[in-house]
């Protein structure tokens, strides 16, 4: 296919796709002319990933560029392959080096993955983009005098246990390997605003529950 028909099944411009090929995120077309080249369906796989990664994900084309990488680097297992693609999303502010409050979250943290048996987070520990940011909100918890103990916190890894199954359940419906780093990048920043909406809708439906006219009358 020519690039005015790769824009046109992908729905990226063509603008974009130029973009994308300067940029090494897209190999080039096999060349037909001095000016035109053919793409095939690995380029429109290719681009659908580039597309989650960048547009999507709001990941830096730098960014992308090392998980891109990762995908063709055939000594990587499709683990390291997915934990690269989404260790590669954007995961919030950190907090200063120098903040007192990070060293007991850090502490609360580690003491919550040996409770729960993490070991693959707990080997991975700062390098994770995740695990730092769990930190942060722990220390944020703390310096503000609400509840973040291992207690408080494990109710909540008990349910993105729960949610991660799910993820996965969903990433395997996609069959090729590239299939499933596109899915994973795409479903783990769609599906974090229907959470979010989810949780908030649980908290009114429990808070009437407890609280609302007919629990005052019981």
């Amino acid at each position: 296919m020519r690039l005015a028909e790769l824009s046109r099944r992908s729905g990226v411009p063509t603008a974009t796709i130029k973009y994308y090929l300067r940029e090494g995120l897209l190999p080039p077309g096999r060349r037909v002319t001095a000016t035109q080249a053919e793409y095939d369906d690995t380029h429109l796989q290719r681009l659908r990933l580039v597309r989650a990664l960048v547009q999507v994900g709001r990941v830096p084309i730098a960014s992308a560029r090392v998980v891109l990488t990762a995908l063709e680097d055939d000594s990587l297992d499709h683990n390291s392959r997915l934990g690269t693609a989404v260790w590669a999303l954007p995961h919030g502010p950190e907090a200063a080096a120098d903040d007192p409050s990070q060293e007991a979250a850090r502490r609360t943290v580690d003491a919550l993955l040996e409770r729960l048996g993490w070991q693959n987070a707990r080997e991975y520990g700062a390098d994770s983009p995740a695990y730092r940011m769990l930190v942060t909100a722990v220390g944020t918890l703390a310096r503000l005098g609400y509840p973040c103990g291992v207690a408080d916190l494990a109710p909540y890894a008990h349910a993105g246990r729960q949610l991660a199954v799910a993820d996965l359940d969903l990433i395997e419906r996609y069959e090729s390997p590239d299939e499933q780093l596109e899915a994973a990048v795409a479903l783990t920043v769609l599906y974090e605003p229907v959470l979010l909406s989810l949780r908030r809708m649980a908290q009114a439906e429990e808070s009437n529950l407890r609280y609302g006219p007919e629990a005052t009358q019981a």
